[in-house]
Parts: C-alpha cells; sequence; structure tokens
C-alpha cells in the first residue's frame, strides 16, 4: 500500500465513482484501475492536492471479497 498526493499520482487515470458514494456530497470516494493495482482517492481533496491511496490488486480484492 502506497499513499502520495494527487499531484504526484498519474494524472492520466481514469476515474470513477465509487457506487458507495452518495450523490449529496458526502462519502465521495474514487478508484482508478491499472495493471499495478487500484488508486483510491476523495474527491473533496482532489482540488487541494489531497492523498491517493494505492492498493496492490490481491488487497483490493481481498477487501472486496469481505464486504
Amino acid at each position: 500500500m502506497n499513499a502520495e498526493n494527487a499531484t504526484q499520482a498519474e494524472t492520466n487515470l481514469s476515474w470513477r465513482t465509487s457506487s458507495y458514494s452518495t450523490g449529496s456530497g458526502g462519502e465521495c470516494v474514487e478508484v482508478a484501475l491499472t495493471a499495478a493495482g487500484v488508486h483510491v482517492r476523495d474527491s473533496k481533496c482532489v482540488a487541494q492536492g489531497g492523498p491517493v491511496l494505492t492498493v496492490g490488486t490481491e488487497a483490493w480484492s481481498a477487501l472486496l471479497e469481505a464486504m
């Protein structure tokens, strides 16, 4: 797992809003999938250069299975 500022993260990622996020501005989680892993960010913090969490594909799969 790795955390970095959004300005340091890959800028050409295809981000999508999590199905668990609401349209009313709460819990706005975005994910971007790559061969290296899954990038996760809080969409409310993107403009401020907030952190991006990168999780390996095996860890991401385990998380989804646990839900």
